[in-house]
Order: structure tokens, then sequence, then C-alpha cells
């Protein structure tokens, strides 16, 4: 980003956001989406639009079967996600593409697949018709296998299928051709009193058919969008269901025949169940209320905002990645997803007033990773914790309160003494936007204060979302940026295409946990938990916690979670831990796995962005999210932290633990009103964690220390400013 581009204040105003806007619209960081122009692009804009206002519409006027919406909306996600997502990355123009023999043998494969297709349609209407169940064979010869055979073809040749990026592969045609397929034999199916046969003998083979054939689909586009990490989780998991039984020790189990397997796991107990369950109701609520900010021009607002309170402090830039990336990011689904669009605008930044490319792009990592807890949206975590645990939403949002604000000033914190102790300067005065214009337009935060009002007045968080939304095109009317109807259509059109990766990731993420319910290794590794305990209960959180961080290395954080929660959370609850401490526990270390080396997504895309090397970038920020790995320990210790307890022990809890948070900034970047020596560093060290621990005497000894040292620095310091040097 050039310098002239920040000269001044008007121009400020109007780029802040352009970033973002264009990180979703132009395929910044996605080799593998397509650029269509002409009648494909309106093709793809109308579907994505459809799809948007497809959700709108049943969410809040003509609610449908929740199996049939849920498979709707996996199927609409997969038809998006392969019309858009290429198997391969493209040629250039003027190159060679594939010979015209695979664009033939694509084509070709078109033939089975509306085959099984038509096959759907006629057994729609024998099942109207009265006909209790179809034909085995007619279920294996004429839909099963060419739907299988053909989807698996059709997705070895995507992968070697070189096309130019305006272009569909005819091999994305015909996967696109078999979601449909596959999701109108369900619907079929489900929509029947077949349906109570799922997981039985009695169970049709066309529904394992229908599911092994749409396992295959997610798990592609989940490769397309989200990168292997996740995929080869999930094939370790679907192995486990037929190698189990020769397994030793815990991990061995009975044992699932394929067509008992895949006729549940395509239902409510796995790809339709809770991941889906979210993903298809608050998710895409939250991506279309984002696409709306970002069309209405209210997001810009937020980002000027923080530009304009924190811009002119002492390392401007990276205060600015927090406040930003902390309220998109809460919105935002996924860590690297926030890093994209705001560290965009603000790393560059950062590296302009000093800041080296590594502690920029961990500061922008670090921050990004932290509005997945920021309640009240909580990057969508906080209805997947509501939805498996039944625990009220507000309750949920209110529990995190406190340990967002840790994690937020353990990393203002370590910004601030970073950019003391480097001597660096903030942003000028002609380099940010004007406060007293911004204050005028204060109005723009009524989709926010909207949003958090209706949630805790009793709405339900749909009727929420929905109303937030709308006031977010409402409020555009009395700004310079006015929504009118192409400017809906637009946010409709970007909430659509948006949503594909986290919907591809949930369903993903939804046959782990079918996996884990259909074969109770779950249970097992709570009874290896539960024998930890007998020995340490230290040791069984610790070991719950690098479960939970492996679990969710390469994972966006609602997949992390939901697989975690699935794993590791029964196994806490049975050592005796309360439902929404284990819960929460295994929540921050999903999230906090973003930037956990070696596989740490949001450092990468920081990286990306800052020009540094990945694993430095994540070794740092893993530094500077360390609070987040200290905290949720605290969780079992201190249920205070979790808002459990009396106000005044909240109170303390909460006073003295953002205290021990300030030290334990200090300790790591050897700086506390002045630099400090290794001897106070490792004082500190013992302070922070009294103070963290939450215990009355530990919180008198941590506060002792902490007065102590502040006393000698600024003794020691005397007048001296703190950047002197």
């Amino acid at each position: 980003m050039s310098q002239n581009s920040h000269s001044r204040p008007d121009d400020r105003d109007e780029t802040a956001i352009d970033a973002i806007a264009e990180g979703a619209d132009d395929n910044a960081g996605e080799p593998n989406r397509r650029a269509y122009a002409g009648w494909q692009w309106w093709l793809f804009g109308i579907l994505a639009i459809a799809y948007s206002s497809f959700h709108l519409i049943s969410l809040n006027v003509y609610p449908l079967e929740t199996w049939s919406f849920r498979i709707i909306h996996i199927c609409g996600a997969l038809i998006l996600g392969y019309g858009l997502y290429a198997g391969t990355r493209f040629v250039e123009e003027g190159k060679p593409r594939s010979p015209r023999w695979m664009a033939a043998l694509g084509y070709a494969l078109l033939l089975p697949a509306l085959y099984a297709l038509v096959q759907v349609v006629l057994m729609q209407q024998a099942m109207s018709q009265g006909a209790m169940r179809i034909e085995p064979n007619i279920e294996a010869f004429h839909f099963g296998y060419p739907l299988m055979l053909t989807t698996a073809a059709a997705i070895l040749l995507s992968w070697s299928d070189r096309q130019y990026q305006h272009r569909l592969s005819p091999a994305d045609l015909v996967l696109m051709v078999c979601a449909l397929a596959s999701a109108g034999y369900l619907l079929v199916m489900f929509n029947s009193p077949l349906r109570a046969a799922t997981g039985t003998t009695f169970a049709p083979m066309g529904i394992s058919y229908a599911a092994i054939a749409g396992a295959a689909l997610i798990l592609e586009l989940t490769r397309r969008v989200a990168g292997l990490a996740l995929v080869i989780i999930a094939a370790l998991f679907l192995t486990y269901v037929f190698a189990g039984p020769w397994l030793p020790g815990f991990l061995g189990y009975p044992g699932l025949s394929v067509g008992r397997f895949f006729s549940q796991v395509y239902t409510d107990a796995g790809v339709l169940g809770p991941t889906t369950a979210v993903s298809s109701t608050y998710i895409i609520l939250f991506i279309i209320f984002a696409a709306f900010l970002q069309a209405s021009k209210v997001g810009d607002y937020f980002i000027n905002f923080a530009f304009a309170a924190a811009g002119r402090a002492r390392g401007g830039p990276a205060k600015v990645s927090i406040f930003a990336s902390g309220l998109m990011g809460m919105i935002n689904g996924t860590s690297a997803g926030n890093v994209v669009s705001t560290g965009s605008l603000t790393i560059p930044l950062m590296k302009k007033v000093g800041y080296p490319a590594r502690s920029a792009g961990a500061i922008e990592a670090a921050a990004s990773t932290g509005g997945q807890i920021m309640p009240p949206i909580m990057g969508a975590g906080a209805f997947i914790m509501a939805e498996i645990t039944g625990i009220p939403y507000t309750e949920i949002a209110i529990a995190a309160l406190i340990p967002a604000i840790l994690y937020f000033a353990s990393v203002y914190f370590m910004v601030d003494f970073e950019a003391a102790r480097k001597g660096m300067r903030g942003m000028r005065k002609d380099e940010i936007p004007r406060f007293s214009r911004l204050v005028k337009q204060a109005y723009l935060f009524a989709p926010i204060i909207i949003l958090i009002v209706a949630l805790f007045m009793g709405y339900s968080v749909i009727r929420a979302g929905t109303l937030a939304t709308a006031s977010a095109a409402v409020v555009s009317w009395v700004s310079p940026n006015k929504m009118g109807i192409r400017a809906i259509l637009k946010a409709l059109q970007l909430a659509g295409t948006m949503s594909i990766q986290i919907i591809a990731v949930c369903a993903c993420a939804g046959l782990i946990v079918g996996v884990i319910a259909l074969t109770g290794v779950g249970a097992r590794f709570s009874s290896l938990l539960l024998g930890l305990a007998g020995v340490s209960q230290l040791l069984a959180l610790f070991f719950a916690m690098c479960i939970s961080i492996l679990l969710g290395m390469g994972m966006p954080t609602t997949a992390a979670y939901a697989v975690a929660a699935s794993v590791v959370a029964p196994g806490l609850i049975d050592i005796g831990i309360q439902p929404l401490v284990a819960h929460f526990f295994v929540f921050y270390f999903a999230v906090v796995s973003a930037i956990t080396p070696p596989v740490a997504l949001a450092s990468y895309a920081a990286a990306g962005i800052s020009g540094d090397n990945a694993m430095g970038t994540s070794v740092a920020s893993f530094k500077i999210g360390l609070a987040a790995f200290i905290v949720p320990f605290m969780f079992f210790y201190s249920p205070a932290m979790l808002m459990e307890g009396s106000w005044l022990q909240i109170l303390r809890v909460g006073v003295t633990a953002t205290l021990g948070i300030v030290l334990l900034s200090a300790t790591v970047q050897a700086w506390f009103f002045g630099p400090v020596k290794a001897w106070q560093r490792l004082v500190m060290l013992i302070g922070a964690l009294c103070m963290i621990y939450g215990g009355i005497y530990t919180d008198v000894i941590g506060l002792l220390i902490g007065i102590g040292l502040f006393a000698m620095q600024r003794g020691r310091n005397g007048s001296r400013p703190a950047t002197s040097h």
C-alpha cells in the first residue's frame, strides 16, 4: 500500500475497508478461485444471491423440515463451490490447456451423472404414487453405482484438468450434477417412512450410495477451499471406522458395515448434525450480516474509528489492528480469513511505522484469532457451543467476557511494551481520519448495538441477526453510502460466495463427528482422560489441551471446536469439570491452534502479507497470544473467570487477572516502565502467574511483586521518558 494512499484524511475515510471488499471479490489469496465474465458471471452471481435469499426466507418466513433444509444447504454450497473453485491451479492465457480428450471425457461423464439424476426423479414419482420402497437393483445399478463411479472419476479428472481461470471445467460441471443427484435422493428418502430405517438392516442401500458420493463431494470441496489438513484428519477418522476392529487397546471396537455406517453418517448423527445445524442457521446469517456491513460501508466505519481512536498512539497501526481485527473477527468465522481482510491494510501500516515484518504479521494473526473469542458473536463458536451443550447462548456470551478482556489486554500490552522498547511512533495526524467527523457518524454503530440489545432482550439469535442485517441497510440510507437494490443484491451475492468455505468445513467436521458418535471413540478418549485424572487433574487438562490443539491444527475454528468438543469435552466433564468450563477450555485451545506452531493458519496467512518466514511468524504470534494458553487452566481453578460466583469474586478475579496479564506481557517484552533485567523478568513471571491463578493469597503476593517492581522501575528511570532510547 503506497504512502500516498494515506496522505489525506478524506482518502483514508474512503479506502479503509476497500481492501476487505477487494479481498472478497478479487480472489486475493485464492489461486483456484475462478474469475468469470459475461453470462457465467451473471449465472453464478444469481445462484449466490438465490442461495443467500433461500436461507433468509427459510429462517424467517417459510421454515422447511430440518433435515431437508440442511441437505439443501449443503447441496447449494457444493454446487456453488464446484462452480467457483477449480480442482487444480489455472494455466495462464496463451499457454496450452488440457488435451481435448480430457474435456471430451468430462462431457461423457455427464451422461451417467444425468442418468442418476433422472432416476431420482423417477423414484420420487414412484414414492408419491404409493410405493413403499425402491427395488434394490434399481437403486444399485441405475442410481448408486453410476453416481459413485462418476463422482470418483470426475474428482480424479478435475485434479489434472488445466483450464483458464475464466472457464468452467467439464469435470466440475459433472460434480455439480452429482451433488444434485445425491441430495435429491436423500430428500426423497428422508421425507418418507424409510427415514426411520437409517442405521438398521432395513435401510435402503441407496442411502449409503448417496452418502458415499456426498461424503466424497464434501471432502473434495473442503480440499479446494480449506486445504488438505482437515481432509486428511477426516480420512483418518473414516479409515478408523473400518480398521478399528483390528486396532489394539482402547482404540479397538466391534466394527460397522459400510451400509450401516453410511446410512447413518448423512443424518443428524453426522453430516446433518450440530456443525451443519449451526452453519445453516447462525453462521450463514452472520456471513450475510458481515456482507451487508461491507456493502453498506458500515464496516468501513469500524476500522476508521479504530484508526482515529488509536492511530496516533505509539505503535498506532498495531493497536488499530487489535481493535479492527477484534470487531471484524467476531463476525468473521475464520481467523485466517480475518487476517487476509484486515491484515492487508494494517500490516503494511505497521511496517511503515517501524515494526519488523515478523512482528507486524504476528500481531495481526494474534488479534484476528482473538476475534473468535470476542462476545457476543465469537466467530459463531458461541452458537455451536449452545447447540452442543444446551446452555443458553446469552450465558455463553456473558461467560466469555473476562477471558476476551484478558486476551486482548495481553495482545495490547505486548504491542505497547514492544513499541515503547523500540521507540516506535504513532501515525501522523494527516494519516488518520478526523475523529470529530467520525463522532458525527456514531449512528453507524447501530447494527452492532441492535444485535447485542436484541440478543439480551430475549430475541432468538436468528431474529436478532436478521434485525441487525436489516439495520445495516437502513443506517446506510442516512450515510453517504446508501444501499439500493443493486447494493443489496451485491451483498447477497458476496454472502453466498463467502459462505462456501465455512459450510464445506462444517460439513466435513460433521463427518468426523459422525465417526466419533457411531464408533464410540470419544467415550474411549474420555476413559483415558479419567485414568490420567486419577494421577493428576492438571495432567489430564494438559493432555486435553494437546489433543484440542492437535485436532485444530490446519482447521478453521468452527470445525476445530466441533471435533474437539466431541472427543475431549466429554472426558473433562467425566473428571468432574462443569460443562461450561469444559467446553470453554476446549474452545479456547481450538481457537489458538490458529497461531500454534507448526501448523498455524492465521500466522501463515499473515506471513504471506508481511513477506516474512511463516514459521518465524507463527512462533512470534504464539508469544503474543501467550495468555490464551494460560487462562483456560484458570477456568478450572477459578470458575469466577466465567462469571461463576458472586459479583465480588468475579470483580476481584477479573481485576487481578488483568494486572497479571500486564506483568506477563512485561515479562515477555522485557519492558516495564523501562528496560528490565533477567532476574526482574523471572520475578515478574512469578507475580503474573500468582495473580492469574485467582486465589486470595496468590493475588496479594502478585500485587506486592507488581508494586515493588513498579516502584523500582520508576525510581531507577526517574523522569526519563519511556521511549528515550
